[in-house]
């Protein structure tokens, strides 16, 4: 027997990874592989001439638009994370502003403002899975902050797009390093959690892997949000952070941002004690930076682990280290 595509089905033999029968927490969106080739399949979809991004956001995002030949406008922030245009003045009628949800900050309010200020609006939510999507507002989502999967991403849009023509991602050669970490300890798969990083660089728009899809149907996403939401609030009472990433409490938070005038050695100090934070933005680190905001958020804000795998004895603990420190 043959299936559509005239290749023999097989029958019988090992079972592979088992089928998922619950629901994705999101329906009806697009399914991409990265944020970042989300973002390329996206401008492909929408006519317009610049796009506004800010100079605080991975630099992943820039690399690949300026390779698929988008022209890119770099915008500052203020202490309040509100933009600061600078030469070349704010969006235009056929620009695209595209604003990032640091940690899930932003309210249904805000980004109402920014679409009726601005023609078209791209929210990148990969820090705020549990955001949802407005109306009029094109928004991407990350998976792989929030859920321990290889690839994959959503696009909320009223564009008329479909991703059947894009190949599918494969997880086979990436999912090693998620599923040793499960049965042994972060440090012995680290390499090849590096090279599955690397291997992004430069990947292309591609539908969700089908192991993806598959792990998003047997998540408890209630249990990840409230997790998330308790360990933060445990974490913000043991080391009460005064930055402007705290000034508001996210619906659902992807870490904690902890301030410190030395962070860059509160850091080191932490990893030597196996709490593996991550150096956002680290690009920012050079030296043309210095005295911007930036600059200052990528040196001395540590964002410290408050997801799922973890309770309120586990937020002891690393607040016990900070404090050490």
């Amino acid at each position: 027997m043959e299936n559509l595509k005239g290749v023999k089905k097989e029958y019988g033999g090992y079972l592979e990874f088992g089928d998922m029968r619950g629901s994705e927490y999101y329906t009806g969106m697009y399914k991409l592989n990265l944020a970042r080739t989300s973002l390329i399949w996206l401008l492909s979809h929408i006519p317009h001439n610049r796009v506004f991004l800010p100079l605080f956001i991975c630099d992943t995002v820039n690399e690949t638009a300026e390779a698929a030949g988008y022209r890119l406008v770099s915008y500052r922030m203020d202490e309040n994370l509100r933009p600061v245009w600078g030469e070349k003045g704010a969006p235009e009628e056929d620009d695209i502003f595209y604003l990032v949800n640091y940690n899930g900050l932003l309210t249904e309010a805000d980004i109402v403002r920014y679409r009726e200020t601005f023609n078209t609006v791209i929210v990148d939510n990969a820090q705020a899975f549990f955001s949802e999507p407005i109306a009029g507002v094109h928004t991407i989502y990350s998976l792989r902050k929030f859920i321990g999967v290889t690839d994959g991403a959503y696009v909320a849009s009223d564009i008329e797009g479909t991703t059947d023509s894009l190949p599918m991602d494969k997880s086979t050669e990436r999912a090693k390093y998620l599923v040793g970490r499960l049965e042994g300890f972060a440090n012995d798969y680290y390499a090849e959690s590096k090279s599955a990083e690397v291997g992004y660089s430069g990947e292309t728009p591609k539908q969700m892997s089908r192991f993806t899809q598959m792990i998003l149907k047997g998540t408890d996403y209630e249990y990840i949000k409230n997790k998330r939401r308790e360990n933060y609030a445990a974490l913000n009472a043991l080391l009460k952070s005064d930055n402007p990433f705290t000034k508001a409490t996210p619906e659902c938070p992807y870490l904690y941002p902890y301030y410190h005038e030395d962070g860059m050695s509160l850091r080191k100090y932490l990893v030597e004690n196996k709490i593996y934070v991550p150096t956002l933005w680290d690009f920012l680190l050079d030296e043309k930076y210095e005295g911007t905001l930036e600059y200052e958020w990528a040196s001395n804000i540590t964002w410290l682990p408050i997801d799922q795998r973890y309770d309120e004895s586990d937020m002891q603990s690393i607040a016990d280290v900070v404090r050490n420190y």
